[in-house]
């Protein structure tokens, strides 16, 4: 799976996606500093799922019309270990294949996903 980890995902859970075999760019260290919009534009140039801890995503999407085709999945799982997010983002991942083209939000016991908006 092509992804990319927004700055706020940990780093142990990018090394565990990666090791299981998942292309993986983390915004945290292939684009440092880089505000919200810039992240959702290489997600769309290089057809990548967004996975992300900000819901900010949400208002670019929704209300700003921002283009976003390949998917965004919003954790809002609270703060467990590194080890603990990487599984849990592993498994949220691998579960299912339809990202593309929807937007979800994964909280504790529940998943709701909607068509992502087309782009304004």
């Amino acid at each position: 799976m092509r992804i990319l980890a927004n700055e706020n995902v940990p780093g142990e859970a990018v090394d565990a996606l990666r090791a299981r075999g998942h292309d993986v760019l983390w915004a945290r260290t292939d684009l440092p500093g880089s505000p919200d919009p810039r992240v959702l534009g290489l997600d769309v140039e290089q057809s990548r799922i967004l996975i992300t801890f900000d819901k900010d995503f949400g208002e670019l999407v929704f209300r700003r019309g921002l283009p976003a085709c390949c998917g965004i999945i919003l954790f809002r799982t609270g703060t467990p270990s590194p080890a603990a997010t990487a599984e849990q983002l592993a498994a949220v991942l691998e579960s299912r294949a339809d990202w593309a083209g929807s937007f979800a939000v994964v909280e504790p016991g529940r998943l709701r996903m909607v068509p992502l908006p087309p782009a304004k």
